[in-house]
């Protein structure tokens, strides 16, 4: 479990399919993650928690410290056909603007870096997702490569351990 001023975040569970669920139905939201049916995300949640067990890292549920209210997601994603580790967020859209995303994905790469051994993280960005790049520049993310994830294009943005590391 990692804990922020405002939030906690622990590993996503096939038991979170309904908040999941939920979370991607929004068209807000599923614009540029795409939605999932039940069947769906309990395949997604259980990929999740097996890269979880293998990896050591995976996707985490966000919630409200005050409420304990299912916010949203974010945590360390492993592509295989890019070999490189995604950090990501995703937040109903009744949270955003609250800075929330912001908190729980610099707590997910302070983790990242403290955790791993990965040189470098990536944010992957559809385009048009202009208030995930605005998150992704405020971590000190800047755009490195083109490439397309699932068909679809995006923009690879990374942030390098060196970048991360107190100078001095």
């Amino acid at each position: 479990m990692i804990e922020t001023e405002r939030l906690l975040l622990r590993p996503l569970h096939v038991s979170d399919v309904d908040v999941f669920v939920e979370l991607h139905i929004d068209p807000k939201v599923n614009r540029f993650v795409g939605s999932f049916s039940r069947q769906q995300a309990l395949e997604r949640l259980t990929a999740i928690q097996r890269q979880w067990d293998e990896r050591g890292h995976g996707l985490c549920a966000i919630e409200l410290k005050s409420s304990g209210e299912f916010i949203g997601r974010s945590g360390l994603q492993y592509w295989e056909q890019f070999d490189e580790v995604e950090l990501g967020w995703t937040l109903r859209a009744d949270h955003w603007g609250h800075g929330y995303a912001t908190e729980a994905a610099q707590a997910c790469l302070d983790w990242g870096f403290a955790t791993l051994d990965d040189e470098y993280f990536t944010a992957l960005m559809r385009p048009g997702n202009e208030a995930s790049v605005r998150v992704a520049e405020r971590l000190g993310f800047a755009p490195r490569r083109e490439d397309h994830l699932q068909g679809r294009p995006v923009t690879v943005y990374a942030v390098d351990r060196l970048a991360k590391l107190p100078a001095t």
